[in-house]
């Protein structure tokens, strides 16, 4: 399967015999798996390995999902899949806004969540999106280097996430053109079917790193009923 048989995922839950099931299962899929069961310990090991990916509860005592993954964002690139209570979304938001490449909800069958991490290792692999030949694009005082990853308004660099830069390299290969939610979804995290919101809130992020006055975008515009489009 994939090249999930070289990925190393580690499991952060503080629930031992939910964290087993999920590694059980995940190598019975191909991966190399450890855990850990508390949020300390996960932000620590993943510090020291440096897996490819990490399987990360939100509730958790002490330190929370969210503050290991806040603090994972900030030295290390490394995908993360969250795993969030039944009508938690909250928490949801609150993790897609720090960067969680994907969140799985509870209770959930170890299937989807293989097929979850699968996902996010494939588009870690590929480099995120590359639809678009330009190794730059340029609108206004926005500058994409495309190939470098990196973003800069007006001269001066944009810190973006992953799922940031994705979203704004595909709307500016796109210039003009209409996304519903669910398309940006699907081109963009790769998701069929999931919750919008996630687009809302990376869009909402991403007006606040790039446009002049995030209240009022001239570039990344809302169209009323339809989605977003990126006027140039």
């Amino acid at each position: 399967m994939d090249s999930a048989a070289a990925s190393r995922v580690l499991v952060v839950d503080d629930d031992p015999a939910l964290a087993d099931v999920v590694a059980r299962y995940l190598r019975r899929d191909g991966f190399e798996v450890d855990y850990a069961t508390d949020g300390a310990t996960g932000l620590k090991q993943a510090l020291a390995t440096l897996p490819d990916l990490v399987v990360l509860d939100v509730m958790m005592p002490g330190m929370d999902g969210l503050e290991v993954c806040r603090r994972l964002r900030q030295v290390a690139p490394i995908p993360v899949v969250m795993l969030t209570a039944l009508g938690e979304e909250n928490d949801r938001i609150a993790g897609l806004e720090i960067g969680a490449d994907d969140y799985v909800t509870k209770p959930f069958s170890p299937r989807e969540l293989a097929a979850r991490v699968r996902a996010v290792l494939r588009r870690a692999a590929s480099g995120g999106v590359s639809l678009t030949s330009a190794d730059v694009l340029v609108a206004g005082d926005i500058e994409v280097d495309v190939v470098g990853h990196q973003v800069t308004r007006g001269g001066a660099a944009v810190a973006l996430t992953a799922k940031e830069f994705d979203l704004l390299v595909y709307l500016l290969a796109h210039p003009g053109r209409a996304f519903r939610r669910e398309e940006l979804l699907e081109a963009v995290w790769g998701w069929r079917f999931g919750d919008t919101s996630t687009v809302t809130v990376h869009m909402r992020r991403l007006r606040e790193k790039v446009e002049s006055d995030a209240s009022a975008p001239t570039h990344l515009v809302t169209v009323r009923g339809v989605g977003y489009r990126f006027e140039p």
